[in-house]
């Protein structure tokens, strides 16, 4: 009976950006539930490399590449994933770009450009998909927000404010879909293991220093925590969780002013 809550056999599921770091480990733990996975990129050589490093892992994905913020590609791209694997059953909107841009200093176009992916991409993606959830009465849309979607941190403006306006879009989405079975839900990583994060994890870097000092589990998150919170959001065992932004951070959003080593009783 439990087994079977986490069961994703026949189902079909679409990570945007699931070619490298938190979305492929989010491919990897569905594909490995059962789920027939479709990943997205923008480019097909990358796409193809992603291909090769699942395989390794023995799993076999479907790839495409369109632009989530343009709707003729996405509407392209999914009736390319429908006519050859099927109708979207879970969805999990991963594809973001970030620029580490002080506000004084970004132009409005890159501000505009990071909007565009990481909040109108969300958007795009989510109404072509979710008619169809919305026929079958049934159907799950994971949002990767951030923990930006309710900090502000300095030079992440735009950033920030996708991902702050990811965490509402969610919550709407929710609103006007669950009467259709159709749960739409966020995860807001902590910091995680990527390889865009091993640069500030190694030696002392005053990052990496400020990040285990803050995070309550003193550790940096791997990249399958993320997936098996998306296992769950898109399992039946979550079918009566709706608009809601789990973090998996270890315990960094719930701390205030906690350092390693520090307040803790004798």
């Amino acid at each position: 009976m439990i087994d079977s809550l986490f069961d994703l056999s026949g189902k079909v599921a679409l990570i945007t950006g699931g070619g490298h770091g938190i979305g492929m480990a989010i491919a990897k733990v569905l594909a490995k539930a059962g789920a027939k996975v479709c990943v997205n990129g923008t480019s097909e050589e990358k796409l193809k490399k992603s291909k090769a490093e699942f395989a390794e892992d023995g799993i076999e994905v479907f790839t495409y590449a369109f632009d989530v913020s343009s709707e003729e590609s996405v509407d392209a791209g999914i009736a390319q994933i429908e006519k050859e694997v099927g109708s979207v059953d879970i969805l999990v909107n991963n594809a973001g770009i970030i620029k580490r841009v002080p506000i004084l200093e970004m132009p409005v176009d890159d501000f505009k450009q990071v909007i565009d992916i990481d909040l109108v991409g969300p958007l795009v993606v989510s109404k072509r998909v979710a008619p169809g959830m919305i026929q079958k009465r049934a159907g799950k849309i994971i949002n990767i927000c951030s923990l930006m979607s309710i900090y502000g941190r300095t030079s992440v403006s735009a950033y920030a404010s996708a991902k702050g306006g990811l965490k509402l879009l969610t919550a709407n989405m929710a609103c006007e879909w669950a009467k259709y079975n159709v749960q739409v839900n966020g995860i807001g990583p902590g910091y995680i293991e990527t390889a865009q994060t091993a640069p500030i994890r190694e030696g002392s870097h005053p990052f990496n220093d400020l990040v285990m000092a803050r995070t309550p589990a003193g550790r940096w998150g791997l990249p399958e925590d993320i997936g098996y919170a998306a296992l769950f959001l898109s399992s039946k065992a979550s079918d009566f969780v709706n608009g809601h932004l789990l973090f998996v951070d270890g315990g960094i959003t719930a701390n205030f002013g906690y350092v390693a080593g520090e307040n803790e009783l004798e």
